[in-house]
């Protein structure tokens, strides 16, 4: 499937560190990982499902029938146990549309800090989380799915540390590494991310076809 595609892997995304993650993890398979970045007449698909499943098949059918082509795709985000889930499917627009990463990780804070308001403020933990992650593999030639998911449990931390990742990897702190996962190499992060998990899953089932 992926692997006899024009002898690409093509990955919808135009998230530069996403196809960085991809193009590592795949590297076995020994093909190019292409991206959106190479079809910048692909429109962006909206993101409009309820779960990150109802996005991630919604997203690789549209690009898939497009293109005419296996496409994997991909929908991540942060679950905080504390604000209820959130920001959920929201999590890369948490702070609205056109947010940045730093825009969401203010934003991610300053809702936790409110519900910490009047207690230790030295407290460096703010909440139990967890990453998720659902691919999805579109094959339009027979209209067939293979999914996979993925999560890593961690905590949000009131100091981000660390110049790697991207998203809330700077807030996402392990307790087993003592790190957050930003601070992590991207092999030790392909190691034990909720993408990584998602990722060899779905490699499994392929292998299994």
């Amino acid at each position: 499937m992926i692997q006899q595609a024009a002898d690409v892997i093509i990955v919808a995304t135009r998230n530069k560190g996403k196809v960085k993650e991809f193009a590592h993890a795949l590297a076995f398979l020994g093909k190019p990982v292409l991206s959106m970045y190479d079809y910048p007449d692909v429109p962006e698909v909206v993101e409009d499902g309820e779960t990150f499943m109802d996005n991630v098949r919604k997203k690789a059918k549209t690009v898939g029938d497009l293109l005419g082509l296996p496409v994997l795709a991909d929908d991540s985000g942060l679950c905080v146990d504390q604000l209820d889930g959130a920001p959920g499917v929201y999590s890369a627009r948490y702070a609205g549309e056109g947010a940045t990463d730093e825009t969401n990780n203010m934003k991610l804070l300053r809702e936790l800090e409110q519900l910490h308001q009047g207690e230790d403020t030295e407290q460096p933990l703010l909440s139990p989380a967890r990453f998720v992650c659902h691919l999805a593999l579109y094959d339009p030639a027979n209209g067939q799915f293979v999914e996979a998911s993925g999560t890593v449990e961690g905590w949000i931390t009131s100091q981000p540390a660390g110049g790697g990742g991207f998203g809330y990897d700077p807030l996402f702190y392990l307790p087993a590494y003592e790190k957050t996962m930003a601070e992590l190499s991207l092999t030790e992060k392909q190691a034990i991310s909720h993408r990584g998990a998602a990722l060899r899953e779905l490699t499994e089932k392929l292998k299994q076809r």
